[in-house]
């Protein structure tokens, strides 16, 4: 098998679409691992807290923070290198064509020939989303019950995230299939200007997750119970109500049975908006006792991520374009999270009343702003030029040619080899470009607060999830610029403190 690609061009001709695509994927993947390397040797160099947190983070929680960075480091530079290689090794051995044969044979059996191209893809994609499954396991279990059990922060039961993965897996084997056999089909049916209909299309299909997943997808995995009347609930309807921000409900959910890593977001189109608020996030005490004892017996909790996020034991995640707020966090994607050391096992966990109603400021600013609406905006002008790209490409038989499909042109495998390899150079730069937006509304929803007079509330937020995090505090200029969406804590707090 490992010479079927070259004994494929070499039989067909044509422009060989494989060492170009090699050279920009082993491209990326060393300038990622540069960029890594560059943020480790921070870990390694920077061994006292720097002056500027004298007061804020105490060296004990700088030595946590870093541990906890560095096995961090150690875990992605193995997963990243394990995880190019694989690729590698599929592409070269010829892995995607030999799996969209067993693919066909398993229809055949059935008495669909190759015509029944929409049967044959969704086949396809259930084998390789178990062999996904069955390869990414033993990482999460040691990212879970290993690296993230050693720094305190796991709460799984093996059972809970056995539980997880079968849910997960069952409804990406549901999901995904069906919306690509949709896509298929319009690409198929749509003709030569198939690219706008495939657009709407998937415009349509996100819309539609954006609504369903939070109210009938995440309760399946997490249980959210709304905010009970009191101080804090008063005061977020307060907040929303001077802005004129839309709130319907302030949700609460669980996370504490999953990690203490924190999360908070806002969803929902129009006026019908949601507030969603981890319990972890919530300091103890700052919620009626008989609500906390009821919340402690019932379970559940989720999660969103910067960058390139985020990694993981895979969910299906709610679509990341879409009037959900993102984390007021100093580090990408992330709001704060529990720590577990037993040194600071007195001290008080989360935010309190006024910190959370300054983090809830910030992400209101985006809303004020329309960052979501012009992220979405921005996402959707990059899809339609990219599928009217993608239209020159699914023509070309020298593409499928060069990866072991000489005799065929299906539609699944073209979007395979054209977003994942041919598309790569641009997808990095685009990424690039993204995270620089995003980080000018990180500031400005930051100024916004400011100008609600919660800066120094949102300051005294930021501090203590970024020792509840254990994130570390400083990073290399040139990996932030690549991976923090959000500018770095101490980025913030400067920004923060300035006078207008």
């Amino acid at each position: 098998r490992a010479c079927i690609l070259k004994d494929t061009y070499a039989r067909f001709g044509g422009m060989d679409y494989l060492w170009p695509c090699m050279f920009f994927v082993w491209a990326a993947y060393l300038w990622e691992t540069y960029l890594e390397w560059r943020q480790r040797q921070v870990y390694c160099r920077v061994k006292d807290a720097p002056p500027e947190l004298n007061g804020l983070i105490s060296q004990e929680t700088f030595d946590k923070s870093r541990r906890y960075q560095l096995d961090k480091s150690t875990f992605s530079f193995a997963h990243d290198l394990f995880k190019q290689l694989e690729f590698v090794v599929i592409i070269i051995v010829g892995a995607i064509p030999y799996a969209w044969n067993v693919a066909g044979n398993v229809t055949a059996h059935f008495g669909y020939e190759t015509e029944y191209e929409i049967t044959q893809s969704v086949v396809f994609l259930v084998v390789m989303l178990m062999y996904s499954e069955i390869v990414g396991l033993p990482w999460s279990v040691y990212s879970t019950f290993v690296l993230e059990e050693k720094h305190g922060f796991n709460k799984q039961t093996a059972w809970f995230f056995i539980k997880d993965h079968i849910k997960s897996f069952l409804l990406q084997a549901v999901l995904i299939p069906l919306i690509c056999s949709g896509l298929i089909f319009v690409i198929k049916w749509g003709g030569e200007h198939f690219y706008i209909y495939a657009w709407t299309f998937l415009f349509i299909v996100t819309l539609v997750l954006m609504t369903v997943y939070p109210e009938y997808i995440a309760p399946l995995f997490d249980k959210y119970t709304p905010l009970p009347v009191g101080e804090l609930r008063s005061a977020i309807e307060g907040l929303a109500s001077q802005l004129g921000f839309p709130l319907k409900k302030i949700l609460v959910v669980e996370g504490s049975r999953r990690s203490a890593h924190s999360n908070a977001y806002f969803y929902g189109f129009w006026k019908n908006k949601r507030i969603v608020l981890f319990d972890t996030l919530l300091e103890k005490g700052i919620l009626p006792q008989s609500s906390q004892e009821g919340e402690g017996k019932e379970g559940g909790a989720g999660d969103s991520s910067s960058q390139e996020g985020g990694g993981v034991a895979k969910e299906v995640a709610p679509p990341t374009s879409g009037d959900e707020a993102e984390v007021a966090d100093s580090e990408p994607r992330e709001l704060g999270e529990e720590a577990g050391p037993k040194k600071e096992k007195a001290e008080k966990k989360g935010c309190s009343s006024d910190e959370i109603l300054a983090v809830l400021a910030h992400e209101l600013g985006h809303w004020k702003f329309s960052h979501n609406l012009k992220n979405i905006c921005i996402s959707e002008i990059n899809l339609f030029l990219t599928l009217f790209v993608f239209g020159y490409f699914i023509n070309q038989q020298d593409v499928f040619t060069s990866f072991g499909f000489p005799d065929s042109r299906p539609t699944i495998i073209g979007f395979i080899l054209v977003f994942q390899l041919i598309f790569l150079p641009y997808h990095e730069v685009f990424q690039f470009l993204i995270i620089q937006l995003i980080r000018r509304f990180e500031y400005q929803a930051d100024r916004f607060a400011k100008s609600l007079h919660r800066g120094a509330a949102l300051c005294s937020a930021l501090t203590k999830l970024h020792k509840d995090n254990l994130s570390f505090p400083i990073a290399d200029p040139l990996y932030s610029a690549f991976h923090h969406s959000h500018p770095t804590y101490l980025e913030r707090l400067s920004a923060l403190r300035k006078e207008d």
